[in-house]
C-alpha cells in the first residue's frame, strides 16, 4: 500500500516508475506528491526541455500517449504531469495499451482528483500490478489532531494538546488550509520550537478562550457563566461561529461522552482510545459523563436535532443570539 511519504521516499532514493496514478477524494496528498515531482525529479537545467505540465481539460489520452513516447532531450528521462486528470475520465480506459508498454524513459503522473478508477476494470488492475497507484483518502475529523502533530513533528516542531485541538476545531479537515496555517506558524515560532494556544490566538486569530472546544468544556463542568460568555462572543462574531458548526461539535462531544458510559473500563488510556481523543483531555469527558448520564445525553441529542432544524429557519425565525441562548438553556436544563 503506497502512501504519499513512501512514494516521495522512493523518489528520493532514485526508485522511479513510468506511471503514477494519484487518485481519490483528498487533494492535499495528490498535490504534495505532484509538487515533489515538479520540483525535484529533474535537475532545474533540464526542466525546460524534459518537463511538461498539462491539464486534463486541455488534452486527450491520445495526445498524452504521443507525448509520452518521445525521448528526453537533455535528462535521462522526461516527466509529464497531468493536472486535473479527472477531466479525462470518459476515455481514461484508452490508456490501457500504453500501460502495457510504457516508454522506459518517460514518467507520467496523473493527478486524478475527487474520484477514483473503477477497481473492477482492467486499467486499474494493470496499473496496480506494474505501476504506482495511490488512493488519497479523506482523514476523519477525529484523526486531524494526530495528523497536525505528525506534520509538525516532521518539521521538528512541538505543539501543545490544546493548540492542536484549537487548530482542528477552527480549520476542520481541510488539509491544505491546515498546512498553510502551520507554515505561517513555523515562520514565527520561538526558539523553543513550541506552538501554543497563545501563539495561535496572536497570529491566526483563533480565540483561545472563546471557541467550541471551550464551550464543550463549560458544559462538561456545568459552568453556565462561562458557557453563556462564549455564546455571547459567538453571536458577535456570527460569520466565524455559525451555530450549525457548534451543534455538530456538541453532537460529536456528547457522542463521545455516551461512549464513555458504554465502555467497560475506567482506565484513562483505554477510555481515550475508545473515544479517539488525546489522553490529555480524557478528564473533561469523564467529568461530562458524571453530569450527563445516558438518559440525559439522549435528551441532549434531541435538543441538538431540534435546534439544528430551527437554525435552518424551519418553524422558527430566530436570530443567532436567541438560538445560542435557547440551546444553552435547554442543555443545562435537560
Amino acid at each position: 500500500m503506497h502512501t504519499a511519504q513512501t512514494i516521495i521516499n522512493d523518489l528520493k532514493s532514485g526508485k522511479v516508475a513510468q506511471l503514477y496514478f494519484l487518485m481519490g477524494e483528498e487533494p492535499f496528498f495528490i498535490d504534495e506528491i505532484s509538487s515533489f515531482f515538479e520540483s525535484s525529479l529533474l535537475a532545474e537545467s533540464a526542466r525546460g526541455f524534459d518537463q511538461t505540465l498539462v491539464y486534463g481539460k486541455d488534452t486527450s489520452v491520445d495526445a498524452l500517449v504521443s507525448t509520452a513516447k518521445r525521448f528526453p532531450m537533455v535528462a535521462d528521462r522526461q516527466l509529464i504531469i497531468v493536472k486535473e486528470a479527472q477531466n479525462l475520465s470518459r476515455n481514461i480506459e484508452s490508456l490501457m495499451p500504453y500501460v502495457k508498454q510504457p516508454q522506459p524513459s518517460t514518467t507520467v503522473v496523473f493527478c486524478y482528483k475527487y474520484k477514483s478508477l473503477d477497481k473492477r476494470k482492467a486499467l486499474y488492475k494493470a496499473l496496480s500490478k506494474t505501476q504506482v497507484v495511490f488512493e488519497s483518502k479523506r482523514i476523519y475529523d477525529s484523526k486531524i489532531p494526530a495528523w497536525i502533530s505528525s506534520k509538525l513533528q516532521q518539521k521538528k516542531l512541538k505543539i501543545t494538546p490544546k493548540a492542536t485541538q484549537l487548530l482542528a476545531e477552527f480549520l476542520g479537515n481541510d488539509l491544505t488550509k491546515i498546512s498553510n496555517e502551520l507554515g505561517k506558524l513555523e515562520l514565527i515560532v520561538g526558539n523553543d520550537r513550541n506552538i501554543t494556544a497563545e501563539l495561535i490566538e496572536q497570529n491566526i486569530g483563533i480565540s483561545k478562550d472563546f471557541n467550541n472546544f471551550e464551550l464543550q468544556n463549560a458544559l462538561a463542568y456545568m459552568d453556565q457563566k462561562k458557557a453563556y460568555q462564549i455564546v455571547k462572543y459567538f453571536t458577535k462574531n456570527a460569520n466565524k461561529h455559525p451555530i450549525v458548526l457548534t451543534i455538530a461539535t456538541l453532537f460529536s462531544f456528547f457522542s463521545k461522552v455516551m461512549t464513555i458510559h458504554t465502555t467497560d473500563s475506567s482506565n484513562p488510556q483505554t477510555l481515550a482510545k475508545a473515544i479517539g481523543v488525546n489522553p490529555y483531555f480524557i478528564k473533561d469527558y469523564t467529568q461530562a459523563a458524571r453530569h450527563f448520564p445516558m438518559r440525559r445525553i439522549s435528551a441532549v441529542f434531541e435538543i441538538l436535532r431540534t435546534m439544528d432544524v430551527k437554525s435552518k429557519g424551519v418553524d422558527a425565525n430566530l436570530n443567532p443570539k436567541d438560538l445560542f441562548q435557547e440551546l444553552m438553556f435547554r442543555i443545562f436544563n435537560s
